[in-house]
């Protein structure tokens, strides 16, 4: 929609990337704020919080251009073409993974910090979708409802024609859960709970809206888009971190 924000000489500023960062940023500062509410590390918080970053946009392209192995297959070449492309799941799936392994390496508790960072992770997708809406990428279906969004140059979605606006509604989606988990947390519930609700919560809303997307270009598993089947593992693993951690004794 307006994806090309700002050109100074010969650098654009791309309203995706912006709105990435300025997700990465909110991340960050309510992680740190929180993280002085509860007298926990700080410096530990913005290394973990930089190592999820690195490797969750790591995991995001690799699992990306997994959905699209078979064109790259059948043209290599076509790889140059798909170097914007992410799948929010890899992110999180590697993020994850690495936060695990630092908390691990630096001796501190993993649940901790994972029940601290998902609501910033939350709320960092809400800035990263609205950063979508502008590219144009992430597309909804064709609708004739009133509740529609046009783009007229966008590079990815389809031009003059009423779509669901899908980013929007996963971008309210997400800071939704992020301010539920906010106030969860504050419930000081036992470590993983946090996390767990994210977990479902964020599965069970990714695995709706995706019956609203129309770029099915992105990789499937049978009847199921490569998001909604991952949706389903993380649903699981939510319940059971919930349940495990809600029969610790702490």
């Amino acid at each position: 929609m307006y994806n090309n924000l700002l050109k100074l000489g010969p650098v654009t500023v791309h309203s995706y990337g912006l709105l990435i960062g300025i997700g990465f940023m909110a991340a960050l500062i309510i992680a740190d704020y929180r993280s002085k509410k509860k007298n926990l590390d700080t410096d530990f918080v913005f290394n973990l919080a930089f190592v999820c970053i690195i490797f969750g946009m790591l995991g995001a392209k690799v699992l990306y251009l997994l959905t699209e192995i078979k064109t790259i297959l059948n043209n290599p070449v076509s790889i140059l073409d798909m170097m914007n492309g992410f799948v929010v799941y890899g992110g999180i799936i590697a993020g994850t993974l690495a936060a695990y392994l630092y908390c691990k390496i630096k001796k501190k508790h993993f649940l901790t910090y994972f029940d601290l960072l998902m609501p910033s992770v939350a709320i960092a997708q809400g800035f990263g979708r609205i950063g979508c809406f502008f590219a144009g990428c992430c597309y909804g279906l064709e609708t004739s409802s009133h509740f529609s969004v046009v783009f007229k140059n966008s590079q990815y979605a389809p031009n003059h024609v009423h779509l669901i606006p899908t980013q929007l509604i996963s971008s309210g989606g997400d800071f939704l859960i992020g301010i539920l988990l906010i106030f969860l947390a504050k419930r000081n519930p036992k470590s993983g709970i946090v996390a767990s609700a994210y977990l479902i919560l964020y599965g069970i809303g990714r695995f709706a809206v995706e019956f609203l997307r129309g770029d099915l270009i992105r990789g499937s598993v049978g009847s199921l888009s490569t998001s909604q089947f991952i949706s389903i593992f993380i649903v699981a693993a939510g319940f059971v971190l919930g349940i495990i951690s809600n029969n610790r004794t702490e």
